[in-house]
């Protein structure tokens, strides 16, 4: 049987209340299912959170997952965000070792990726690039053999596409629960 699995990318809104990350996070842990990435953030309401998760699973789990999480508290809704439908980022910053035959090449990709240089010292270059996981893993793989120091991550973050916010998209009822 051929694996159907691929990567879905989860907008979750909820209220903007302690533990409620955590009770999102347990769910997944429960269930065996792994989070590729992970991001969360207060929205243009203070009152509500936006949590975007990143699973790779086949269409039957990512289908179960969004049931389940939408039955925890202080869950208004939970959106699948397609690659089409939707404008994905992550924002990666990079410390790549240096020195004085490697550092102009390393500039050079980096301008190609329009990156933005931080930090400069004797044997590192500390780089910020923002993109699609394709544009950030082709950048990986042409400066990993520089050697990376460090790298940290944020994880995707994800907005529909068009005009209207993801908060009007539904039914007014899934609502009832954020405070005005």
């Amino acid at each position: 049987m051929e694996d159907d699995r691929k990567r879905y990318t989860l907008a979750i809104l909820v209220n903007n209340r302690a533990g409620v990350l955590m009770r999102v996070v347990a769910l997944f842990s429960r269930r065996g299912y792994n989070i590729d990435s992970l991001s969360v953030g207060e929205t243009e309401n203070p009152r509500i959170s936006r949590i975007t998760i990143v699973v790779s699973a086949d269409r039957q789990i990512v289908d179960q997952i969004k049931r389940q999480v939408e039955k925890l508290i202080d869950v208004i809704r939970v959106f699948e965000m397609t690659e089409s439908g939707s404008l994905q980022r992550e924002l990666v910053l990079l410390k790549i070792k240096a020195n004085d035959k490697t550092r102009t090449q390393i500039v050079e990709i980096g301008e190609i990726f329009k990156s933005k240089i931080i930090d400069v010292t004797p044997t590192t270059i500390s780089m910020m690039l923002t993109g699609s996981l394709d544009k950030l893993d082709s950048f990986m793989a042409l400066i990993r053999p520089y050697g990376i120091v460090e790298m940290a991550r944020t994880g995707i973050t994800a907005l529909e596409r068009g005009s209207r916010p993801l908060i009007e998209i539904g039914h007014e009822e899934d609502y009832k629960d954020i405070e005005n």
